[in-house]
């Protein structure tokens, strides 16, 4: 239940007359009505929105009476999936009383009267999560007792930002809101209002305002479309994501088939998956239809579409003679997944930089900071040829998917194989680079931020092992990532001579070698660096799976379905993480990295490393499945039954 909170202390305007005869704060309480609230209250000051706050359990949005705006604006507002706490940013002049506003990467780092490096002026209305609700009341107490200078809403947001509460800025495109102080200010908002033809503006708004080079150019120029035909036919976001799968599922089969209209047909299919991929989002936004459970579908959905088609190249270019094509494409999904926890973890670490900015005296010092600075120049020239650069070099989904659906309907499964392989690492390699010498200039530890053993995916051994501490857990996890890899390489050459089974006594060795990484487990994760520590332990875990299978003879395809089903695992944690969800409810049961690395280590030893693989990746996609239905199935159940209230219930006798 949404509460919608119009404050008219401070608003001159409130009592003026709209164009449709009624007053601006009696409007502004209906248009928050059609916005989705539950219920709008009309409070007069900050002591008496204290108050009521400390009545309200639910999130609530709290707007100045002076607010001229389209419904579509409230309702993304309230609806904004961004985070708990959203706070509306115009581009307006500041005016008197006004609160300006910084915000680095969506967030909103400062506010307040008079800020030298503003971004924009606050909207006069904010909505704030259940969760930040007592900081809310604070900052209605603590701006009550300052001297009324300027709307009341202006003064609780600053105080409230104040109080350190993580707020998101929501931007106003295309749409019109504007702040007004008197009777022409309101004539000419209202002029404009009525020149936006709302249901067209938001069918656009559904496109995301900056996207990679081939989704903007070759996708979003008529996938909004198909998104209007969508919500004609009352598909939900969760739908077209699921025949996205099946088309990338399709295209897969074509490409594991081969021949060239099989190959033409699987690049179309992919190209069509990719749309709808696009699509879902854009649906979401357009019917402001948002859950947790579909941004968690969505992520999932996305990672295991991109590896079903690496199978089906993999097994189409062993098919079409080429011996190592699931290696490619075990290759493949390894690489992409480790570059997926780098970005997430960067990620990570550029918001909570954005929070806790360098002082202005160094921010231009040392390769990183000029490092920075150039990248924030180039995102700031859209649609400039580096800007373009920039975006597609780093290889985004549109382009690995575009260039997978080019590659093999032009040539073959095993082209497209290497090329997404070259172009990946190279990628992989430009962004290490440079992100680690932009964090190394941030210093700004993430991982001792959250539950480092969650997200290091630690079992019970880890938790055991001795804390080497004057070594960073980075440089162990790196240390026990070398070992399976040199392996592997031996391995592989020895393959060719029909031996690798030879070297399955060096197990145990590489097996010590990889634990290394857990004698990090225990020490403090606050080094510049360490947000890399979980992608270096990935790493780690996926070459040693890979040594195993190689080593003990088992199927490629087995050992690909096995790394397959680590892939979700982890990338469950992150969309976790990304989404800022609890750890999965049968996570204790996954074993931890080194926990399933011993298990195959002694299958391989004893000769049954495709019964290892097998038993295990079995059991590992059982507890996955199990712990998505308790998540998104059980215990919301169980909670939904906990809060509700009998119809006609009381008192027996």
């Amino acid at each position: 239940m949404t509460l919608a909170i119009v404050l008219v202390a401070g608003a001159p305007a409130a009592g003026l007359p709209t164009s449709t005869g009624e007053r601006l704060d009696a409007r502004l309480a209906d248009q928050w009505r059609r916005a989705g609230a539950d219920a709008v209250r009309t409070v007069t000051d900050l002591g008496e929105l204290a108050a009521l706050l400390d009545t309200v359990s639910g999130p609530v949005v709290v707007s100045g009476a002076d607010l001229v705006a389209h419904t579509a604006v409230l309702t993304h507002l309230r609806t904004s999936p961004v985070g708990p706490t959203v706070a509306l940013v115009l581009t307006d002049p500041p005016a008197a009383g006004r609160v300006a506003v910084r915000e680095e990467r969506g967030q909103v780092v400062e506010a307040g009267p008079e800020i030298a490096a503003a971004t924009g002026v606050f909207g006069g209305a904010l909505r704030v999560g259940a969760g930040d609700l007592p900081a809310l009341a604070a900052a209605a107490r603590a701006a009550a007792t300052q001297p009324a200078a300027g709307p009341a809403v202006d003064r609780l947001f600053a105080a409230l930002t104040a109080l350190g509460t993580l707020t998101f800025a929501h931007r106003v495109r295309l749409l019109v809101a504007h702040r007004v102080d008197d009777a022409d200010g309101l004539r000419v908002a209202e002029a404009e209002l009525s020149g936006v033809d709302e249901d067209r503006t938001e069918l656009r708004l559904s496109v995301k305002e900056r996207d990679d080079f081939f989704t903007t150019y070759f996708v979003s120029t008529w996938s909004p479309y198909v998104t209007k035909a969508c919500a004609k036919l009352r598909m939900t976001p969760t739908g077209v994501t699921m025949v996205s799968v099946l088309f990338a599922a399709v295209a897969a089969v074509l490409f594991a088939i081969g021949g060239r209209p099989a190959l033409v047909a699987g690049g179309v299919l992919l190209y069509l998956g990719f749309v709808l991929d696009c699509v879902d989002g854009q649906l979401a936004r357009y019917t402001r239809h948002f859950s947790a459970w579909g941004g968690w579908l969505d992520t999932m959905a996305d990672r295991a579409k991109e590896y079903l088609v690496y199978a089906g190249l993999g097994f189409g270019a062993t098919a079409g003679g080429f011996r190592y094509g699931w290696a490619l494409a075990i290759a493949a999904m390894t690489l992409q997944t480790v570059r997926h926890m780098t970005d997430a973890w960067y990620g990570v670490l550029h918001d909570e930089a954005a929070r806790r900015p360098r002082p202005a005296a160094g921010a231009g010092s040392g390769i990183g900071g000029m490092l920075n600075a150039a990248s924030t120049k180039v995102q700031a020239d859209t649609g400039s040829v580096s800007y373009w650069l920039k975006r597609t070099v780093v290889f985004p989904i549109g382009e690995r998917w575009a260039l997978i659906a080019l590659t093999a309907a032009l040539f073959n499964p095993t082209v497209s194989l290497v090329a997404v392989l070259v172009w990946g690492a190279l990628a992989f390699a430009y962004t290490g680079a440079l992100r680690t010498l932009r964090a190394r200039w941030m210093w700004v530890p993430v991982l001792d931020t959250v539950d480092a053993t969650l997200h290091r995916d630690d079992g019970p051994l880890a938790a055991r092992l001795p804390v080497v501490r004057p070594v960073g857990p980075l440089t162990l996890a790196v240390f026990g990532a070398l070992g399976p890899a040199v392996l592997l390489v031996v391995a592989l050459v020895t393959a060719d001579g029909g031996d690798a089974g030879g070297l399955r006594w060096w197990l145990p060795v590489v097996l010590l070698v990889l634990l290394v990484g857990g004698l990090g487990a225990g020490a403090a994760h606050n080094g510049p660096l360490d947000w890399l520590v979980p992608a270096a332990l990935r790493a780690g875990e996926y070459l040693f799976a890979i040594t195993v299978g190689v080593v003990g003879g088992a199927p490629a395809w087995l050992v690909f379905g096995y790394v397959f089903v680590l892939t979700l695992h982890h990338y469950d944690l992150t969309a976790r993480l990304e989404k800022r969800q609890a750890a999965p409810p049968l996570h204790g049961w996954t074993l931890g990295w080194e926990g399933r690395s011993v298990l195959l280590a002694l299958a391989a030893i004893a000769g049954f490393a495709g019964i290892g693989l097998a038993t295990l990746g079995t059991y590992l996609l059982v507890v996955f499945v199990a712990s998505v239905v308790l998540t998104w199935v059980v215990l919301p159940a169980r909670a939904a039954r906990a809060t509700a209230v009998p119809v006609g219930g009381g008192s027996p006798g």
